[in-house]
């Protein structure tokens, strides 16, 4: 039998705001193949297999990934670097979710390719509203290359 294709890559190593974010994308029937990653070296492993090398082609394309920044191992600015320098990978749109409002993240993301920068909601109600947003627009309204789907 052969495994769906993931929708949404959650990549968030905080236990309390990964379970938030499934529940909301679960709640609300935005994603039905959700994979969550602990940390940045698991998201890479996923995508690119056991060998992290951003230059060979990705075994796992996401159609949308939630990415946080302050990750263990390998941190978020690294894997949207990776990711973004892969041509294959390139288009995939990435959303940090994060609790960091430094100018300096939210500038160096944008440089790196990021398609949007949200700070987390810290109240439970905003950031399942967020989550829920956020999903709907980019795999309901955003339009991708075919080459993506």
């Amino acid at each position: 039998m052969t495994e769906m294709p993931v929708e949404i890559l959650l990549v968030e190593d905080n236990p309390n705001d990964a379970e938030l974010s499934l529940y909301a994308l679960r709640k609300f029937k935005i994603a039905n193949h959700i994979r969550h990653a602990r940390d940045g070296a698991e998201a890479l492993e996923y995508i690119f297999g056991s060998s992290t090398d951003s230059e060979k082609p990705p075994v796992q394309l996401p159609r949308l990934i939630l990415l946080d920044l302050k990750l263990p191992k390998i941190d978020g600015q690294e894997v949207l670097r990776k990711l973004k320098s892969n041509e294959s990978t390139r288009t995939i749109p990435v959303v940090v979710l994060t609790s960091s409002r430094e100018e300096r993240d939210i500038l160096e993301t944008y440089n790196l390719g990021v398609n949007s920068y949200i700070v987390k909601p810290i109240d439970f109600e905003q950031f399942t509203q967020a989550v829920r947003d956020v999903g709907l627009y980019w795999l309901l309204l955003n339009q991708v290359p075919l080459a993506n789907t």
